[in-house]
Parts: structure tokens; sequence; C-alpha cells
């Protein structure tokens, strides 16, 4: 059995089913094979046009373009993620908006109709992360904002700590992304609540550095 064939899915007449096949000769009646009992048969092959639609992709304030080509039926919706080759470098992003003429957005459309594909990307993500003082510290400090860099699939969650430079802090809250998909609330600030990195908007966390005993 070749490798170098086309393959598809078809019904084949020997097993009754759906399966995939090996296209030995092209055609309007194309002569395939099935990988799954080798049954020779006759069939048409339903083509689907291909489109090259424009991504934008955005990473923590910088955009850049890049291409994709889809099957023309093919869905694109907020939420979904896939691999853009772009000069700078292979990455995985999530859509975050569909573009299907000026000035007019959906949450999803088939290829044929969309003008742009808005994304960002979630392989590699810049988390925000606010540091509340320690209540009971009886010191006057301000909360601080920094930002951790990290693989899009790393969790956090709250109670746990996280590591800050040259602190620690306990994560108190996590405020999740509206394209974020299957989380039950938009924050999430229960002992144990968990979000990965591409999904998080914003890390809540309380400074541990002091010495001073809270219950909190």
């Amino acid at each position: 059995m070749s490798d170098t064939h086309e393959r598809t899915e078809v019904a084949c007449p020997g097993c009754g089913d759906r399966t995939v096949h090996e296209v030995l000769k092209p055609g309007g009646q194309a002569t395939v094979r099935c990988t799954a009992c080798g049954h020779t048969h006759k069939t048409t092959i339903a083509r689907t046009e291909r489109v090259d639609r424009e991504v934008v992709v955005s990473q923590e304030g910088d955009s850049l373009a890049a291409s994709r080509t889809f099957e023309e039926d093919e869905e694109v919706a907020v939420g979904d993620e896939f691999v853009v080759d772009t000069p700078e470098a292979i990455l995985q992003v999530r859509v975050t908006s569909v573009e299907t003429g000026p000035e007019q957005r959906a949450e999803a459309a088939p290829a044929r109709d969309v003008a742009t594909v808005w994304s960002r990307v979630v392989d590699n993500v810049g988390v925000p992360v606010t540091v509340h003082p320690k209540e009971g510290d009886g010191r006057n400090r301000e909360t601080e904002s920094t930002t951790l860099r990290v693989p899009g699939d790393h969790e956090f969650v709250v109670g746990e700590e996280i590591d800050l430079a040259d602190e620690r802090a306990e994560v108190v809250g996590l405020q999740i992304r509206s394209d974020a998909p299957e989380y039950r609330h938009e924050k999430l600030d229960h002992e144990g609540d968990r979000a990965f990195a591409r999904d998080l908007k914003r890390v809540y966390a309380r400074d541990t550095r002091s010495s001073a005993w809270s219950v909190w």
C-alpha cells in the first residue's frame, strides 16, 4: 500500500461503512481502495474549494499580519484555536473576533464569508498579576502589578502560591477572558478553582512576605 496516494473518506460497499480510502485514479468517477478491507470501487468525491484569509495575530500589545488556508465552508468561530505560520515563528493562536465586512463582526461565519480573522497568541502568554499587600501587615504598602510570562497551558490555582521575582504571593482570584471556553464564571475566587494561563485576563494575588500572623 503506497503512502503517496491522496486519501479521502467515503462509503465502502465492502465494509458497509464510511472509511478512509486511497484514491488510485482521480476524476469524475474516481477509483478508490478501502484501507480497512482492501475493496476497490468507483465513487464520486466531493471537492471543497479552499480560500486564503488574513489572520491578524496579537501578542502583548504587538500585532502582525499572517494568512491561513481554510475550507470555504469551514466555520471560523470565536474561541477556535489553530496554528499560524508567520515570518517570525509558528504560533498557536485563538480567534478573538471574526470580521465579515467593514465594521461587521460575527461570533462565527463560514470561511467564504470571512474578511479577516483576529486572534491572539496562546502557546506562550504574558499574564497580568495584581498583588495586594497582606492584610494586617501594619505597613503602608501599595498594590503592585507585574506580568508573568508562562506557557499557555500553565495552570493557576486559587489558594496556591506563585513566584514573582524576589517574592511569593498567594493566588486569591482569577479573571477569565471572554473568549475562553467552558468556565463556570467570569471570575473564580474559591480555593481550588483553576484556569489555564491562555484563558486568563488577570490574576489577583496576596503578598505573603509579611511575618505578621493573619487568618488571610
